[in-house]
């Protein structure tokens, strides 16, 4: 059976998404850093949910997240951008406001509550309606991390390892729907035709 194939986010749906973040509350300080942390990083929905407070290492060099268990129980150091880094310091300054600011758990719901997995849907969700993005459900910040570390020149392998793929058909399907795109950037930065 063909798998459909899921297209990532533009930059401009990107940067209409975090524009919906803006705002000086925790909730929006929250959802500003989660955003940058799945379209830069790739990680799962789950893995984000399931970070801690002392999963996210902002000192080391380069700022990293660890994911203690991954989808097959594997776990993996994930590099942070420093935008995201600073995204994350944003708010856990602004966490130690909220009730629970004690949990060991790094995201915290509203209203005094635990943020979970169906919260991250919903938390996305409001931000990119907010921002006119359509079709929109966080597994496509994971295709579009995947695109955009290829379209920036990132090697397979080290996506596969980021991403914690062991098969190489796992990096075509997230892929797939911006590669003849890739193709051709790459196309023209090659430019085979000059001879001289």
């Amino acid at each position: 059976m063909d798998k459909p194939i899921v297209e990532p986010l533009t930059d401009d749906e990107l940067r209409a998404m975090l524009k919906a973040c803006r705002g000086p509350g925790m909730r929006e300080r929250r959802d500003e850093a989660i955003l940058r942390l799945m379209f830069t990083t790739g990680m799962r929905a789950g893995e984000v949910v399931a970070l801690t407070t002392t999963d996210v290492d902002l000192r080391s060099v380069p700022p990293v997240a660890i994911v203690r268990r991954g989808k097959g129980g594997q776990g993996r150091v994930v590099p942070l951008a420093i935008e995201v880094a600073a995204s994350i310091d944003r708010y856990q300054r602004s966490r130690k406001e909220h009730r629970l600011s004690g949990d060991p758990a790094l995201w915290l719901g509203d209203r005094g509550k635990r943020f979970s997995y169906d919260a991250l849907h919903q938390a996305l969700g409001v931000r990119a309606r907010a921002a006119g993005v359509t079709g929109f459900h966080p597994h496509r910040l994971r295709h579009t991390a995947a695109n955009r570390w290829l379209s920036k020149g990132g090697s397979e392998g080290g996506l596969m390892a980021v991403a914690s793929w062991t098969r190489p058909d796992m990096l075509l399907r997230y892929t797939k729907a911006q590669a003849s795109a890739r193709a051709a950037e790459e196309a023209l930065r090659l430019n085979l035709g000059d001879l001289s």
